[in-house]
């Protein structure tokens, strides 16, 4: 068999759903390569700043790392602007969505809110509201999300900043991305750990 037999999927049977789970779990072996490819593709996106958004992504997990950040920091660090090529008005939702199953809920939180959470240094600038980030404060996770903004998000637009080339964090992001989608030990949900560590 080398495609399914059906044309809708009400008339798929147990054959072609197996057929196709095989295929998705192969597909998906691929996920964390597809991601560093869209990463060097961020050099092409949004332009204006000092830096290219690979670049700030490089800067961001680069500070995590230096941070003494663990895995879970440091790739969410590296992939929260991923959503910048495909979704610019939510791309934080979008990065999100994507590490939800890989990274502890913790990190997934942080990173769905930043963009909330930076418009404390611009938003007077254009319009937005500044405080923003204050419709979440008292969640558990406020404080880790405005700390990701002030360490390892707004600071990390810096040209004379060396950070580390991608290659530095691949087999990283192909560790999360290997791991068991969902899986209760990894996601853990009200866990907190430590941004920084000395």
């Amino acid at each position: 068999m080398d495609k399914v037999k059906f044309t809708a999927m009400k008339d798929g049977d147990a054959e072609d759903y197996a057929f196709l789970t095989q295929h998705e779990i192969e597909y998906t072996k691929g996920t964390a390569d597809r991601l560093l490819k869209a990463l060097v593709d961020l050099d092409e996106s949004l332009s204006g700043y000092q830096i290219t958004r690979l670049g700030h992504s490089l800067q961001s997990a680069t500070r995590a790392e230096r941070d003494g950040a663990d895995t879970d920091w440091i790739v969410s660090a590296l992939l929260h602007d991923i959503g910048d090529i495909y979704a610019p008005y939510n791309h934080d939702e979008y990065a999100a969505t994507i590490l939800r199953p890989f990274v502890r809920e913790q990190c997934t939180w942080v990173v769905e809110k930043h963009g909330d959470f930076q418009l404390t240094y611009y938003g007077h600038h254009v319009g937005a509201d500044p405080d923003k980030r204050e419709t979440y404060r008292g969640h558990p996770y406020f404080d880790d999300c405005a700390a990701f903004c002030e360490r390892w998000d707004q600071s990390s637009f810096d040209p004379n900043y060396q950070h580390e080339p991608i290659e530095h964090f691949a087999d990283r992001v192909r560790e999360v991305f290997a791991r068991t989608p969902y899986d209760p030990n990894v996601i853990r949900p009200g866990a907190r750990e430590p941004l920084v560590r000395d």
